[in-house]
C-alpha cells in the first residue's frame, strides 16, 4: 500500500484557520465522511462545515455555498473524515436511540474530527488507530475547531494537555467559592479553604471526608484522604453534588 505524501497537504488553508478570530466559516470538502449518526450515515463527496467550535453542516453540496461565506476551504479528495472522540459503544450497537449517541458528526455538536487518506481509513477504528500508531500519516486532527495536527506534525501553538499528576495545593484567598457550603436540607455542611482543603460534614457527623480540591472554571475535583476523586459542578451560586444543592453559609 502506498501512503499519500501528507508534506503539502493544504498548508495555506491551515495558515488561513490558525489565523482565523473564528468568524470565518471552514468547510472541509470532498471528503468520505463516516457521521457515526445512525439517521446520517456515511457519506461520499460530501462537506463538513463548521464556525468555531460548532457543527453546523454536514453533506454533499455545501460547497457551492462557500464563496458567498467567505469560508476558508480544505480539499479533502482521497481522504476520510471520522469523529476524533469515538463512541466505542455506539460502534458495537449499544446504544438503543440515537439521542443517546455521543460525539458523532452531527450538526450543532462540538467540531472535534480526524481525518486520514481513505487507504488508512477502511473504517472508524482504523482511522483512530493511525493516529494513535502512525500520527505522521494523519492528515488533520481537528479539536473544538482548532486545528492539533496538520498534515502529520503538531500545529504551532496548538492545546496542551497538563502535566500528569497531581498538582499543587491552590491558593485561594479571595476566591468568592471559600466557605461552608450548605445543602438545602441542612445535612451536608462542605467547607472550602484558601489552602485548597476540604471538611465535609454529614447529618451532624464531623469530619465525614477530607481532603484536597481543585477548581478549573465551574468544575471541582476532589481527592479524599481515604484515595478516592470525586467532583462537583458549580452553577450560578450553587454547588450541586450527587443530588444536593448547595449554597453559601
Amino acid at each position: 500500500m502506498t501512503i499519500p505524501d501528507n508534506v503539502s497537504w493544504n498548508p495555506k488553508a491551515l495558515d488561513e484557520i490558525v489565523s482565523n478570530d473564528g468568524g470565518r466559516p471552514v468547510l472541509f470538502t470532498n471528503a468520505r465522511i463516516v457521521t457515526m449518526d445512525p439517521l446520517i450515515g456515511t457519506m461520499t463527496g460530501a462537506d463538513l462545515l463548521f464556525v468555531g467550535s460548532l457543527l453546523v453542516g454536514v453533506g454533499p453540496g455545501i460547497i457551492t455555498a462557500a464563496g458567498d461565506d467567505n469560508a476558508i476551504v480544505v480539499d479533502c479528495t482521497g481522504t476520510t473524515i471520522v469523529p476524533a472522540v469515538v463512541d466505542t459503544v455506539a460502534l458495537v450497537g449499544g446504544r438503543g436511540h440515537r439521542s443517546e449517541y455521543v460525539k458523532t458528526l452531527t450538526p450543532r455538536n462540538t467540531t472535534d474530527f480526524l481525518v486520514v487518506s481513505d487507504e488508512l481509513a477502511a473504517d472508524v477504528p482504523s482511522a483512530v488507530a493511525t493516529l494513535m500508531t502512525r500520527p505522521e500519516q494523519v492528515r488533520a486532527l481537528v479539536a473544538a475547531g482548532r486545528p492539533v495536527l496538520w498534515a502529520g506534525t503538531d500545529v504551532p501553538g496548538r492545546a496542551t494537555a497538563p502535566e500528569a499528576g497531581t498538582p499543587a495545593a491552590p491558593d485561594l484567598t479571595g476566591s468568592p467559592r471559600v466557605g461552608v457550603w450548605i445543602d438545602r436540607n441542612d445535612f451536608l455542611h462542605q467547607e472550602l479553604t484558601v489552602d485548597g482543603r476540604y471538611d465535609e460534614a454529614r447529618g451532624g457527623r464531623p469530619h465525614a471526608y477530607q481532603g484536597r480540591f481543585w477548581i478549573d472554571g465551574d468544575r471541582i475535583d476532589y481527592l479524599d484522604d481515604l484515595g478516592f476523586w470525586a467532583y462537583e459542578e458549580f452553577q450560578g451560586d450553587e454547588l450541586h453534588h450527587a443530588g444536593y444543592v448547595m449554597k453559601l453559609g
